[in-house]
């Protein structure tokens, strides 16, 4: 019986260690490869307000979380301004989290800075659970955490028109997979609004320059895991990426409903330089639409709604379909205090879990009234 219990802990050991390298190997592939799925994480998005909405805020976006929406927003905010968001996916296992800080430099120009973390910690680290003469020590097992961050750094300023505001982001990225590896990474995202009566129109370039990347190996612990396949992948390959660009364009409209209700509706076009499986696909480009809407009562309760990730599906049996990603959130605004709540998804197709995601807003220049 013990022994059937360690041939089966060997076996699942061994799985084990396969599963991590070839988890290793695929991040260091390809040297200086352009990824269609690189620093995913930065497609997440941030602000449970926007999430509610399905991600429709680029021609909208007014307050700190522009730094990550669209730079432009920040124009016209009136005093400091900050921001904090948590969320948990995978039923636990991954958490997000997000801090934004913005200030005005004058009526025309402001500035911000942000953090994002997207992480799985405690993560177990069962590489060194057999010693030298082969007997499992479960006191060699360590723990680990493969964690991504991304450091925003923003700058926005109306132009010659009244109407017409940019915004620029300066971008770091740090990605660690517990002693195994680590990278650095930078880039830079550029955005466009123009306001016209009810009518606002947002632009957004997302890694306008390629965002690049940079991977190092622990020889050391790479050593120890790279003969699980004997004879194969003995050498380390060259560990740089690069991500390719991507476009949103938004256009939003006010309407008053009476004396005390406000909608706001917007549609953003999310485009990609690659064929993925996104509603409208070519070789070129393909578009995802996402369309949100917006009602609140005097600017103090909010409703949202918001539906998007148009994508193509295909079953095991070939047959084809259509799936969707719909969105719905809540938020209370008092005194300059914004608490939202937005039921949202971030997988690609209809089996991923929903999450509960919680933000705080806050605008300082409503204390100095």
């Amino acid at each position: 019986m013990v022994f059937r219990y360690l041939l089966k802990f060997r076996f699942n050991y061994v799985k084990y260690r396969l599963f991590l390298f070839f988890i290793l190997i695929s991040l260091f592939t390809n040297a200086q490869a352009f990824r269609n799925y690189s620093n995913e994480f930065l497609n997440i998005g941030v602000d449970a307000a926007a999430l509610g909405m399905s991600k429709s805020v680029v021609a909208t976006t007014n307050n700190v979380n522009a730094t990550y929406w669209n730079p432009a927003g920040l124009v016209g905010i009136e005093d400091y301004q900050g921001s904090l968001m948590h969320s948990s996916y995978f039923a636990g296992i991954a958490n997000y989290n997000h801090a934004a800080f913005a200030i005005p430099i004058d009526k025309e120009s402001a500035l911000g800075i942000s953090i994002i973390r997207f992480g799985v910690d405690d993560i177990l680290n069962t590489t060194a659970l057999i010693d030298n003469d082969g007997n499992i020590d479960f006191n060699r097992i360590s723990l680990f955490s493969a964690a991504d961050y991304a450091f925003n750094f923003s700058y926005a300023k109306n132009l010659i028109f009244k109407d017409l505001k940019i915004g620029v982001n300066a971008k770091i990225i740090r990605r660690i997979i517990g002693d195994f590896a680590a990278s650095w990474g930078f880039g830079f995202d550029i955005g466009l609004q123009f306001e016209r009566n009810s009518w606002k129109f947002g632009l957004m370039a997302r890694d306008i320059t390629t965002t690049y990347n940079t991977w190092s190996i622990n020889d050391e612990a790479f050593e120890s895991i790279s003969n699980s396949i004997p004879g194969q992948n003995q050498e380390l390959p060259e560990t740089t990426e690069i991500t390719k660009p991507k476009l949103q364009f938004g256009v939003a409209k006010y309407w008053r409903i009476g004396r005390f209700f406000n909608l706001l509706s917007e549609i953003d076009l999310n485009m990609r330089f690659e064929q993925t499986n996104d509603v409208f696909s070519s070789e070129f480009i393909s578009i995802d639409p996402a369309l949100g809407f917006q009602v609140d009562y005097e600017k103090f309760v909010f409703l949202r709604v918001g539906v998007g990730n148009f994508q193509n599906t295909t079953a095991f049996d070939n047959s084809k379909s259509l799936s969707m990603q719909p969105n719905f959130g809540v938020g209370f605004n008092y005194k300059g205090i914004h608490v939202d709540y937005a039921l949202t998804n971030i997988g690609s197709v209809g089996n991923a879990l929903y999450s509960n995601i919680f933000s705080l807003t806050f605008d300082y220049s409503f204390f100095r009234r």
